[in-house]
């Protein structure tokens, strides 16, 4: 099954600040929701597990995250694959864009993944609806993480 997800969210720090931060893997750690481990193995790849519920379908996802086109502190691709067991899997990336705006900066992000397996057979409006959740409460997450005095 296929997804496509795009969003911006408007961040009260500077592109510098927010480009180290999307670097920066124990702020990530922090910001991906289920997210139990997550490893910088180098300056362009991290492997990670996490814990993802999907309606009736909870899985736990080992995977490498992969970053190309670094454009700093613009822009960069983010890919990666995970697997889930009997749960399936998810491959994908995303194009992540930083912009100075309102004296902050305006994170914008296109989505592009694939998942099959048991999460495929969910259903398209479940998938998206838990994707669409996961994607809004790392960017919360990362908002704070970024701004924790905001």
């Amino acid at each position: 099954m296929a997804m496509n997800m795009s969003g911006e969210y408007q961040l009260a720090a500077p592109p510098e600040t927010v480009w180290e931060k999307l670097n920066d893997a124990e702020t990530l750690k922090a910001s991906i929701p289920g997210c139990e481990q997550l490893d910088k193995v180098s300056d362009t790849e991290f492997q990670a597990v996490a814990t993802v519920k999907i309606g009736p379908v909870k899985a736990r996802f080992k995977g490498k995250v992969h970053l190309t086109d670094l454009n700093p502190p613009h822009s960069y691709r983010i890919s990666g694959e995970g697997e889930g067991g009997v749960a399936g899997f998810a491959k994908g990336g995303a194009m992540v864009a930083l912009a100075p705006k309102d004296g902050g900066t305006l994170l914008s992000y296109n989505v592009e993944a694939q998942i099959g397996g048991k999460l495929a057979q969910l259903g398209q409006r479940l998938v998206n609806g838990a994707a669409k959740k996961v994607a809004d409460d790392f960017f919360k997450n990362f908002a704070a993480a970024v701004n924790p005095l905001g």
